[in-house]
């Protein structure tokens, strides 16, 4: 018995010196939700980007949005779903029928542009804070729906890469330095 209570007093005591003492680097949700959001951004600016302009029409099959539209659904999805915040940052206005390259680059940098500023607006509590959607994605924590938003630009991201290479051009991120 004494042997056991020798060994609760000795976690204890180990747990003890651990409480209240940070983590020499400790992250926190929001430095993490923003430095995932602000790499996305640089991400899929070099991909928008890496199509020449005359093939922004391109489609891999005539259901699909044309390379153009795949950038646009994202810059107005980031929009549409950020707006949820109530935040102080203004809502950039994003062109849904955009066909410039220079216009859709744009309309993509400023969506991820507002994200970031509403990320920065948060406070780690805030971030927990529950915001009502759209139905698709209902009764979520902000931190949700950014998680949402980039897993979203993510598959986005797939469609892109596979309009690149069918086009003869490879994904900056899979290129060799």
């Amino acid at each position: 018995m004494k042997r056991i209570l020798l060994r609760v007093a000795l976690v204890c005591a180990v747990v003890a010196t651990m409480i209240g003492k940070p983590a020499a680097q400790s992250a926190t949700l929001n430095a993490e939700l923003l430095k995932d959001w602000t790499e996305q951004k640089a991400t899929m600016m070099k991909t928008a980007d890496a199509m020449p302009e005359e093939k922004f029409s391109y489609k891999s099959t005539p259901a699909q949005r044309d390379y153009g539209q795949q950038i646009l659904h994202v810059a107005g999805g980031n929009v549409m779903y950020l707006r949820f915040f109530g935040g102080k940052a203004a809502p950039p206005v994003i062109n849904r029928a955009a066909t410039s390259k220079a216009e859709i680059l744009k309309a993509l940098a400023d969506s991820f542009d507002y994200g970031t500023a509403i990320i920065r607006e948060q406070t780690e509590q805030s971030m927990m804070q529950t915001v009502q959607t759209n139905q698709f994605l209902g009764p979520s924590s902000k931190a949700r729906v950014i998680y949402f938003l980039i897993g979203h630009t993510w598959d986005i991201y797939g469609q892109m890469a596979v309009y690149l290479r069918l086009n003869g051009l490879v994904p900056p991120a899979s290129q060799r330095p």
